[in-house]
Formats: C-alpha cells, structure tokens, sequence
C-alpha cells in the first residue's frame, strides 16, 4: 500500500503538469523562462499554484490566551509602544511563484500531448551498438552492496524449516553463508539511435533582437522534444551573413552582422559538418535553417538548391526553413523553396513564424509527420 505522503506527492506532480499543459503557450509566447539544471532536468516556474497553509477557525483567529492585558494591547512592550515591522501598508499581492523540477520526459510528454506529435521513427537500419547492464537474475556469489535482502532471507527461512530448527515461537532466522543471494547483471548489446541538430541562422541587419529571440524559444522546444526521442544528440550552431562559421550557442544567439546575406554560405559550411562528422548511416540529421527571407541574388538561391539537392536532402531525416517576419526582411527564400519542393514534400518543411504566438504552430509543422 502506498505511503500517503507518496500519494500526495503523485497527486502534485499531476497538478504541476496540468498546469505546464494549461499555460504552455503562455510559457512559449511570453517568454516565461525554463531554466536548465543539468542532468536533463529543469526548473519551471509555476505561479498559479497556492501553497497550503494553516488557517485557525473561521477568520484566522487564534486561540483564546491567558494572563494580563486588554483587547488590543501589543503581544510584547507596553501599550502604545510602536513595534518593529510597523509601516504603511503596500499595495496588490505578494508574489507567490512557485518553481518545481522537471525532466525531459515530463516536458516533452506535454509538448507531444499539446501539439499531437508522433514518436519519430529513426530512418536507416543501421543503429550504433552499446553496451548494457541489466540486473535480470539472482547468483550465490557476489558483493555485498548486490546483495539482495528478501531471498537471502526467504533461503535461510527455507534452510531452518527444512532442518527442523525453525522454531515458531521463537521466529530467528539467521542467514548463514550459503544463504547469501546477490543480484546477478546479464550484459546485453543494446543498439542506440543518435541524432545531430544543426541550427543555421542569417545574423545581418534585418535580423534583430525580436526574431532572435523568436529562434532561442523555438530551438529550446525542438531540442527538447528530439532529446526525448534520442538517447544521444548533438547540437551544432551556424551563423551566417555574407560568410558563415561555427559558433558556441552563446555566441549563436548574440551576434549581429551588418552585412548582405548569403545563404548558400551556411548550406557549405552544413554540408562539410555532415560529411566530416556524421555519417548519414549511422546519424539522424536534422538542419534547421532560420532567415527573414533575404538572399543576396537569384545566383545564390540557385547554388542553396543545388546544396540540398545533392548534398544535403539525401544525408538528412529532414530540412526545415524557418522563416521568422521582419519588417526588413522580403520573404524571398520561402517563395524559392516552396516553388521547389512544395509543403507536402518528404524532406522539406517549411514554416513562416510571424511573432512569438506562431511558434508553437511553427514546431508542429517540423515535427508532426515524425520523422
């Protein structure tokens, strides 16, 4: 039987996913911060839960006192005399946030159940090997911290009543060495899908603060719904103007250029970190690219086409393009792809992310055909 503190706590647990699912657009639109802790583990803030408290009769009142003393007079000092905290009162509530921890598999159950998302199932046969023990059976050998309590004593009980010296007024049973039971590991070869992520963003001009931030929230959600399906990911980060280059995701999400855009130079720099890296047999590729649509020339979409046609399409599960507004930004490079590959394409999706309430919809169209 359960403990009750054990069942009130499943009960909250409940309650706090509850509200992660009621407010999850107002944590992706607002900005509402998930703070990583490590270990696949993060703190959400929960500031619509009360805390329970104790209330004494029906208006909070105390108990009747003893001693000295009139109504009103001061619980310590003498009447009238001004008491430390006294002050004008402030105005409105006080805040009352709450933050609880929670997993990857918490947050990424919610995110799934929100948007209605498959399980991605991994593309290629081919799987990288690992590994894995698992403590299935019980030996008569082992250490003592394998020891396993409950069938050493169920052997030593078993021992005395065959022998006739279990005595059941006097219930001792004491465990003698050939009594000793350990859990025994069988190690198997467990095959592991893995997975890289590499987010490519334009940073000239047109791209401010706004559709960076746009970028940070929607890439948070990605990662954390690929890490779900993934025992291992990696995470690479491409910037681009006119020139691209790898970068830390600090630097990814802080640097601004001043200078023209070209696309192509974030496909050749995506293409190299494919084939020097990560075999296509053996990875899941996903490249995310993010732009407002500007390319430099005609010229460069045509070599971004050819890119993904030849190289970067048949190494990848799929490529997706982001295009966040701004109002610096024409929206070209969508109308590019879409007369290319169309929205119903295998490999290619395409998302258009107005403000910061399209972004839940954006991962929905990424992720929704499970690949």
């Amino acid at each position: 039987m359960d403990h009750p503190i054990k069942r009130d706590h499943a009960r909250f647990r409940k309650i706090v996913k509850g509200k992660v699912r009621d407010n999850l657009r107002k944590y992706v639109s607002q900005g509402q911060q998930i703070i990583p802790k490590g270990n696949d583990k993060f703190t959400v803030p929960m500031p619509s839960i009360d805390i329970p408290r104790f209330k004494f009769g029906d208006k909070s009142e105390g108990g009747t006192g003893q001693g000295d003393g009139q109504q009103g007079d001061p619980v310590d000092g003498e009447p009238g005399e001004g008491q430390p905290g006294e002050g004008e009162a402030g105005e409105g509530e006080g805040n009352k946030e709450l933050e609880v921890e929670m997993g990857v598999e918490e947050l990424a159950k919610i995110l799934g159940e929100e948007l209605e998302l498959p399980n991605i199932e991994p593309k290629g046969k081919q799987q990288i090997a690992s590994t894995v023990d698992k403590y299935t059976s019980i030996g008569t050998v082992g250490p003592d911290s394998l020891k396993h309590l409950k069938r050493t004593y169920k052997q030593a009980l078993k021992r005395q009543m065959a022998t006739g010296i279990y005595d059941p007024n006097n219930p001792r049973v004491i465990p003698i060495r050939g009594d000793y039971r350990y859990r025994s590991a069988d190690t198997k070869i467990e095959m592991e899908n893995s997975a890289v992520v590499i987010y490519m963003m334009d940073v000239s001009g047109s791209m401010g603060e706004e559709q960076k931030e746009i970028v940070r929230t929607e890439s948070f959600w990605i990662n954390l719904w690929l890490k779900s399906q993934y025992k291992d990911i990696d995470i690479r980060y491409i910037i681009h103007d006119a020139t691209a280059k790898e970068v830390e995701e600090e630097t990814f999400f802080r640097t601004r250029e001043s200078g023209g855009t070209l696309i192509s130079s974030a496909l050749k720099l995506c293409k190299h970190i494919i084939e020097t890296d990560y075999d296509p047999n053996e990875w899941n590729i996903y490249p995310f690219h993010f732009s407002d649509g500007d390319n430099w020339s005609a010229d460069d979409t045509k070599m971004c086409l050819s890119l993904l046609d030849d190289h970067i399409l048949p190494a990848s599960n799929m490529f997706c393009y982001g295009q966040v507004e701004s109002r610096y930004g024409s929206g070209q490079f969508y109308k590019d792809l879409n007369a290319r590959y169309h929205q119903d394409h295998e490999k290619v999706i395409l998302s258009k992310i107005k403000n910061k309430d399209a972004i839940l919809d954006s991962i929905k169209e990424f992720l929704g055909k499970g690949k």
